[in-house]
């Protein structure tokens, strides 16, 4: 298609500038382009509402999502009519960018843990119910990828405590650490280095008993006090035949606020973007 310019410009002298009137071509992209909107106006009309349509159920499948597992205390307490139903709403939002690759940049970042079924995570949470001087606060997961292709850090977060010894729900931070590389497009291998104990936060309690604030503090009580704030213990993670251990972890979905996943020795993944952690 060819459309042809004219125009004159006017001249403070009276005199006249005439331009160009050649006919100027159109790619052929934007040629075609053209003569769909003047043939099927709808197409174009309708494009953005279909996407939007589409990720509106979406966002409704995540939701069924969420509310499948509201209260199922992170997977706890869930039946196995509740598993069933978990796992079929799971499906249905994994569908959506099944097979497409992983986004790193995307993935970076902090996850809060929703709901599991892995047996490794749910012998914590039994755990805690079981003994009363035992809890488990939030757990996360921590990517660290961004402007990464092939591979990066993922750290596991657990915030626990033993009240009255430590403050409540996060007196101490269980860190599981791992490197990853990306193997298919929607998996990841996990390369297990260590297991540390750090961040511990004694209760008020027990400070009072180590450093009593009605007497002088004395040099010894404090260099306790600092010495538990900022205790860590390392311990790397070694199968007998001391390499690191591993498995393989699939990312069945992700978008900007939730990450589904499936481990290889068993068990599903819920969870949502969450604040970084300092």
């Amino acid at each position: 298609m060819n459309l042809a310019f004219a125009s004159t410009l006017h001249l403070p002298t009276g005199q006249r500038v005439g331009y160009d009137t050649r006919p100027v071509s159109l790619a052929p992209n934007a040629s075609r382009a053209l003569s769909t909107q003047k043939m099927f106006p709808c197409l174009v009309a309708t494009a953005t509402p279909t996407t939007q349509a589409a990720e509106f159920v979406l966002e409704e499948k995540k939701h069924d999502l969420l509310r499948a597992i509201q209260d199922t205390q992170r997977g706890l307490v869930a039946t196995a009519d509740q598993r069933s139903c978990i796992e079929e709403a799971l499906v249905n939002v994994e569908e959506y960018n099944a097979g497409a690759p992983i986004d790193l940049g995307k993935l970076d970042g902090t996850w809060r843990l929703q709901y599991t079924s892995a047996p490794d995570v749910l012998i914590l949470l039994e755990t805690a119910a079981r003994f009363s001087f035992f809890q488990v606060g939030q757990i996360f997961q921590k990517f660290e990828c961004q402007n990464q292709s092939k591979e990066g850090v993922v750290r596991n977060v657990v915030r626990w405590s033993i009240p009255p010894l430590l403050e409540e729900q996060e007196g101490a931070t269980l860190l599981v650490s791992a490197k990853f590389s990306v193997v298919s497009a929607r998996n990841i291998y996990l390369q297990f280095e260590e297991i540390s104990i750090q961040n511990i936060n004694i209760s008020e309690e027990l400070q009072a008993l180590i450093a009593p604030a009605i007497l002088p503090r004395s040099f010894l009580s404090l260099q306790i006090l600092q010495f538990i704030r900022t205790f860590k213990a390392e311990i790397p993670v070694r199968n007998q035949g001391r390499r690191s251990v591993g498995g393989l972890y699939y990312l069945s979905y992700l978008d900007a606020n939730m990450l589904l996943g499936r481990a290889a020795a068993g068990g599903i993944f819920v969870f949502t973007r969450a604040q970084p952690l300092v």
